[in-house]
Order: C-alpha cells, then sequence, then structure tokens
C-alpha cells in the first residue's frame, strides 16, 4: 500500500510517497481503500514542527488522515461496517 509520510520536519519537500506495509488487522479494527485523503491544518504544523512541544512526530510519519474510500476488510469484532461500505473518516 503507498502512504504520504516524512522522515524530518520541513515544507512540503519533505513528503514523499512511499510503499508501505499494512498492519495486521485488530479485532476492532477497518482497513479502508483510499480514495481520496486530505491533510489538516494540525497535520501540516505538525511537520513543520511547530506543534513538537505538544505532538513530537515519531519518524517516519505520516500525513493524510482524513480520508474518504470503501470498506476492503473489516475485524472480527467490528459490526458497523462491512466490506464495500463507502466512508468517510480520519485514522
Amino acid at each position: 500500500m503507498k502512504a504520504v509520510r516524512f522522515h524530518r520536519y520541513g515544507d512540503l519537500q519533505v513528503l514523499g510517497i512511499e510503499d508501505v506495509q499494512p498492519r495486521p488487522l485488530g479485532p476492532l479494527d477497518v482497513l479502508v481503500r483510499v480514495r481520496a485523503a486530505g491533510i489538516n491544518p494540525g497535520e501540516a504544523k505538525i511537520r513543520t514542527g511547530a506543534l513538537h512541544e505538544l505532538f513530537p512526530a515519531t519518524f517516519p510519519s505520516g500525513q493524510g488522515s482524513d480520508l474518504a474510500g470503501t470498506v476492503t476488510s473489516v475485524g472480527a469484532a467490528v459490526t458497523d461496517w462491512a466490506p464495500g461500505d463507502d466512508v468517510l473518516g480520519w485514522s
């Protein structure tokens, strides 16, 4: 899968698209095939280091937590969502 990540604080030039392995699906997790993602103002401030004292980044760090897409799989304890459901959310 692809992820937008950064390995140091900075402006937009520190962002890159990388291949990452999805973590194992937990019992309450939902896996979404993302069709659109957005970087909100708080994420942008974290990326620049402006919020380092409150929310220090752990590198590599991701961006684009606001999302829209389709559920592809759900954890064993998930009852409100099913594969094929279209969703809006954040991670």
